[in-house]
C-alpha cells in the first residue's frame, strides 16, 4: 500500500518542488531579465536624378549607424520603382552616416540627426562632373591661390 502511494505521489510532489524553485528563483533575481529594445526611428531615403526629379531604381542605400563618433557597422538596401528606401532598426537620437550609391551617378554621402520617430531624407544625385585637376587654370580662384609658374 505504501509502496503504491509513492509511485504514484512521487511525481507530483517532484513537479512541485520544481514549480516552486522556478517561481523563488524569479523572485530572487535570477534568470534572465527582459530589456525591451529602445525605440527607434523610420528613416525613409528618396533618391531623385537632380536633373529631372524622376526616381532612381535599384540605388544603394548604405546606412552606418554612429555611436559616439564610431561606426557601429552597416546596413544596405536597394531603393524600389519609386526610389525610395525604409529602414526602422536605429534608435532614436542616434546619428546616422548615410551613403547612397548608383550606377551613372556621383557617390551621395551625408550625416543625420535622428531626433524623432520618423525622419525623410530625400537625395538629389547628379551625373559624374569632370575630373578636378591641380595642374590647370581655374578662373574662379584668387590669384594668391595657384601654383607659382
Amino acid at each position: 500500500m505504501v509502496r503504491v502511494w509513492i509511485r504514484r505521489f512521487l511525481p507530483l510532489l517532484g513537479a512541485a518542488l520544481f514549480l516552486f524553485s522556478a517561481v523563488y528563483a524569479q523572485e530572487k533575481g535570477r534568470g534572465r531579465k527582459y530589456t525591451p529594445p529602445p525605440p527607434t526611428c523610420k528613416v525613409t531615403v528618396t533618391v531623385i536624378k537632380a536633373t529631372n526629379g524622376k526616381p532612381v531604381e535599384s540605388a544603394a542605400v548604405v546606412f552606418h549607424p554612429m555611436k559616439g563618433g564610431k561606426d557601429e557597422g552597416n546596413m544596405e538596401l536597394k531603393t524600389n520603382e519609386d526610389g525610395k528606401a525604409t529602414i526602422d532598426v536605429i534608435p532614436i537620437g542616434d546619428s546616422v552616416r548615410l551613403q547612397v550609391i548608383a550606377s551613372g551617378f556621383q557617390t551621395f554621402g551625408e550625416d543625420y540627426e535622428l531626433p524623432g520617430a520618423n525622419k525623410e531624407i530625400t537625395v538629389k544625385l547628379n551625373r559624374p562632373a569632370r575630373q578636378y585637376s591641380i595642374y590647370e587654370n581655374h578662373p574662379d580662384q584668387s590669384a594668391n591661390n595657384q601654383k607659382p609658374q
